[in-house]
């Protein structure tokens, strides 16, 4: 997944249709030369429709495509004829998007299935033909209701990535290594602060051809919350995830104090999800004895801990034993 294709935040011009107007026509034929009223109701303006697509990954198909429009219905006519529909405008998204309103903020919906629609923005109702108006002491009216207008608003679409394992740590704790040995990712690899700037996605294999979802979230920093660092940009991608890996690098100067940090952040901008199952993972941890792993088991938090080595290939086999447990748990 690279950087330039990785989009999951996007806001858009919506327009959706404005309502067909009402008709005020009378009945005419051969026999007839002042028949009663007969306008028909115009049409419904077109909605804007979210519609989930499992094949999709990135919103990078909106950032271009900033202008969103429905179209308008259409007008009535005699003989009670309804004006058409306008056409319905549908904007693809991938599983796991969520839509706001650009002003209040305020989460509109949330797409999870494939194949699920939400109407964004309505279109305007038509508008009543003067059928609908005539009574016994007006059985002519002159006159039929115009159509809704049309919505023009801005939206936002935010994109929380969905996997069954999150990968939490501080940048350099070893996230991307390890999910390029236990999955066939190929995240960027290298010695320097956010090498990871978009969350990256792999299949886990496990046993008996099954298999799980392990996302690499980019690394936290201290004031994430508040966005500071890479902040909010991907703290919202953890929310989507069933259990959080906590890694730690062993050569860490105090790892029970640097996964209090991380909880901590992650508390600040979302206290639900401390209700998410948490394991803890020692990484680099070939560079210590069994003496060494003695002394810091002493002083690990409450919850499971294991030393692993991505490079050396050790404690994944359980790690990946713990996951598959908690994921089914």
């Amino acid at each position: 997944m690279s950087t330039t294709n990785f989009i999951d935040y996007v806001k858009i011009n919506c327009r959706s249709g404005k309502g067909g107007a009402g008709s005020h026509h009378y009945h005419r034929d051969n026999w007839t030369t002042k028949g009663g009223p007969d306008g028909g109701d115009g049409g419904r303006g077109g909605h804007i429709i979210v519609r989930g697509n499992k094949n999709l990954w990135t919103l990078l198909h909106l950032k271009y495509r900033r202008h969103i429009k429905a179209g308008h219905g259409g007008d009535g006519s005699g003989s009670t004829s309804t004006g058409a529909n306008g056409e319905d405008a549908y904007v693809e998204v991938p599983i796991g998007t969520i839509a706001k309103d650009d002003e209040t903020g305020e989460v509109l919906f949330e797409i999870t299935q494939d194949g699920e629609e939400k109407i964004l923005v309505r279109g305007g109702r038509g508008g009543l033909g003067n059928d609908h108006f005539k009574t016994s002491t007006n059985q002519t009216p002159r006159y039929a209701q115009p159509g809704e207008p049309s919505i023009e608003t801005w939206k936002v679409l935010e994109l929380k990535v969905l996997a069954d394992v999150g990968l939490v740590g501080f940048p350099n704790a070893g996230k991307s290594t390890l999910l390029s040995v236990i999955t066939a990712a190929k995240p960027e690899i290298a010695n320097y602060p956010f090498t990871t700037l978009v969350p990256n996605l792999g299949i886990v294999e496990y046993r008996d051809h099954r298999s799980f979802v392990m996302a690499d979230i980019p690394g936290i920093i201290e004031g994430a919350h508040e966005g500071k660092g890479l902040g909010l940009r991907f703290l919202r991608h953890i929310e989507r995830n069933s259990v959080l890996l906590f890694m730690v690098p062993a050569d860490s100067d105090n790892i029970h104090q640097e996964y209090k940090t991380l909880l901590n952040e992650l508390n600040q901008f979302n206290p639900e999800l401390l209700d998410k199952d948490r394991i803890l993972a020692i990484s680099k941890s070939d560079m210590l004895d069994k003496e060494l792993k003695a002394e810091i088991k002493k002083d690990l938090p409450d919850i499971p801990c294991l030393f692993i080595s991505s490079v050396a290939q050790q404690g994944l086999t359980e790690l990946k034993d713990l996951l598959w447990d908690k994921i089914n748990g």
